[in-house]
């Protein structure tokens, strides 16, 4: 460490790195890399500055009774550099879900089943990696659509070409294909790129009671009932 002023307490403190940290007050700052932490510390019984970081000067100051013991090397090393896990593909376990959707507000359903296909529910979420289980929701038909949004929700395609756009009422979908009805609400919920696209093709979603995955022993879930907020104000009263 050189010190190129008289002061200590506003001095110019260069590290075993060469970088130079302009120090104002009591503890001041000092460079984390790994080399100026590794000597950071002084010899058993001084320091350059009381209550001060080490950067490896050779004159050393006593060291103070108010000063913190030291602590090793390797210690502090394993403080300053943290690691933060990801899972890998081998270390995510996919179990297989089942959900009635029979009563079900199709939106509430929707927002519960994309959690579950994104992983959130997981210790070990990441956004960037899929880390969810399959779903399959069973009696798809029998969906609540609240506040008039069977008629007036519609869901439209295009077929590429000039005047291609239709579009069809969630009324009419729910009779020819109560599948998609559910489908289109959770593929809203995802991301929209190719983890969104990877996420949606667990999902399978069926018009009845019946499912051809008993092989999978799908484990069936209970959503999370929300209790409207006028139903909460009633009772309170």
């Amino acid at each position: 460490m050189a010190d190129t002023r008289s002061n200590p307490a506003t001095a110019t403190l260069q590290g075993a790195c060469g970088y130079e940290a302009w120090s104002k007050g009591w503890p001041g700052r000092w460079c984390r890399c790994r080399r100026c932490a590794e000597s950071r510390f002084a010899p058993e019984g001084s320091r350059p500055y009381p209550g001060r970081a080490v950067f490896g000067s050779p004159a050393r100051w006593p060291i103070s009774r108010l000063d913190p013991p030291m602590a090793p090397v390797n210690d502090l090393v394993r403080n300053l550099i943290l690691s933060t896990y990801v899972p890998s593909a081998r270390d995510i376990e996919r179990r297989w879900l089942l959900v009635d959707a029979d009563g079900e507000v199709l939106g509430r359903l929707a927002s519960q089943v994309a959690s579950i296909l994104r992983g959130k529910h997981q210790p070990f979420f990441s956004p960037n990696i899929d880390t969810g289980d399959h779903v399959v929701v069973i009696n798809a038909a029998k969906v609540v659509m609240t506040a008039g949004k069977a008629e007036g929700k519609f869901a439209y395609r295009h077929s590429g070409y000039p005047g291609g756009l239709k579009k069809r009422s969630y009324s009419e979908l729910m009779e020819d294909k109560p599948e998609e009805v559910v489908r289109r609400a959770v593929r809203g919920m995802l991301p929209k790129n190719t983890l969104g696209r990877q996420q949606l093709a667990k999902l399978k979603v069926y018009s009845g009671a019946d499912h051809p995955h008993e092989a999978q022993s799908p484990a069936r879930i209970e959503l999370i009932k929300r209790t409207p907020a006028a139903a909460v104000k009633g009772g309170a009263a």
